[in-house]
Formats: C-alpha cells, sequence, structure tokens
C-alpha cells in the first residue's frame, strides 16, 4: 500500500498509537489463548478472521466456539514489533510528544514501560473506564495529550476502532496496514479518510520528520 502521495500535517505535535497490532504484535498471545481453552490455533485465527471481515466483535470468538474466554496474556518484549520503540525514540527526539492509548487491560502500562516503550503517557480502557470506538474515549486522549485536536496524530490499525472516531473527534489520523484488522480494512473505501496510510512505522517517522523539517524551513524564510 505504502504512503499516501501527500505530506503528513505539518502542524502535529503530538503522536497517540494504538496498542494492539499497532505496537504489538498479538500473535503469540491469541496462539496461547486457543492452547488453553484446547481449540486449535488456526481455528481460533479462522474464527477471528471472519468476525472482522463480517465487522463483529472479535471478543466473541470463545462464545461461538463454546468454550469459555481465557485469561488474557501478558504482553512480552518479544511481542513488540521490531519498528515499534526505534519510532516512539525517534519521535521523541524531533520534539513530539507521544502517548499510547488502547482498549487494554490496565496492566498494559506496566507491561509496555517494563519493555522499553517510553512514551509521555500510557492509558487503556481499563483505566480510563470507556472503551474505542467511543466519543469519550477519544476526548480523554485529547485532553491528556493536552493539545488542540488538530494538532494530534492518532495511529491505529483499525477504521471503527482508531481512524473514523479520531477524525471524528477533530484529531488527524494515520492507518497502519498490518494484522488481520489492517489488511481487511485496507481494503475498504473508509481507508482513505486517513490522512496518512502506512504499511509500517519507519514510514510513519520519515513522513512526519519530512513535515517538521518543511516547517522550519519554512519558519526560517
Amino acid at each position: 500500500m505504502g504512503p499516501f502521495r501527500m505530506p503528513a500535517p505539518d502542524d502535529i505535535r503530538c503522536v497517540v498509537f494504538d496498542i494492539g497490532e499497532t505496537l504489538v504484535d498479538e500473535s503469540r498471545m491469541w496462539a496461547l489463548m486457543a492452547d488453553r481453552v484446547g481449540v486449535p490455533r488456526f481455528t481460533v485465527m479462522g474464527m477471528i478472521g471472519a468476525l472482522i471481515e463480517r465487522g463483529e466483535d472479535h471478543r466473541g470468538v470463545w462464545s461461538l466456539l463454546g468454550v469459555p474466554a481465557p485469561e488474557p496474556i501478558a504482553l512480552e518484549l518479544g511481542d513488540l514489533y521490531p519498528d515499534a520503540r526505534p519510532c516512539l525514540r525517534r519521535l521523541r527526539e524531533r520534539g513530539f510528544s507521544v502517548g499510547l492509548a488502547g482498549n487494554q487491560p490496565e496492566r498494559i502500562a506496566d507491561d509496555l514501560r517494563d519493555a522499553g516503550m517510553d512514551a509521555d503517557f500510557i492509558a487503556s480502557s481499563s483505566a480510563w473506564g470507556v472503551q474505542k470506538p467511543a466519543s469519550e474515549f477519544f476526548e480523554r486522549v485529547v485532553r491528556t495529550a493536552k493539545e488542540p485536536p488538530a494538532r494530534i496524530l492518532y495511529v491505529g490499525d483499525r477504521l471503527d476502532n482508531d481512524v473514523l472516531p479520531a477524525r471524528a473527534a477533530g484529531m488527524r489520523t494515520a492507518f497502519i496496514r498490518r494484522g488481520p484488522w489492517g489488511h481487511v480494512h485496507a481494503r475498504r473505501e473508509d481507508a482513505d479518510l486517513a490522512d496518512v496510510r502506512i504499511d509500517d512505522l519507519t514510514q510513519l517517522v520519515a513522513i512526519l520528520a519530512r513535515g517538521a523539517d518543511g516547517a522550519g524551513s519554512e519558519a526560517r524564510d
């Protein structure tokens, strides 16, 4: 897919990332949860894909399979996508503030910090008591970022939970095509509503760096 042939907004001051399948590869976690309930891994993955394609809640996979939902698997360092930590570091070096906010258990903040994810804030739906795509979640993002919505870029792998509600809240958006949602949603027309489309976070750093450098050049002229 690659990034849009357009520069990222040069007035972005804060970049906020979704967590699952944006920064964290959840493959190991889903595989281990399948093992815990005695269902073949491929069956669980296939059922999740079908739910995503139909626009249904993937967490309903366990009831469809007729098994109790297993406890979530804790994050490990190896679950991070390889470009996640370098991306956060490079953005902060360039003066952007960085936040992480997604539908996650409350312990995710400690797990991410233990994995070396250095951010200005880390938030979860469990800690805030509200889940995406609720508008209240994105209002909390804006208040926590302490920037006007138009100066915040929200990065996520889903249209329904990330790009569209963040856009409705007045934020700029980046859609990343990876993980099952990213590949399914990339084929939908609404993907064109994102300000930036990327295949990995290295592309995001390059796009934002060009925008920041361009803004700096204009300021010097």
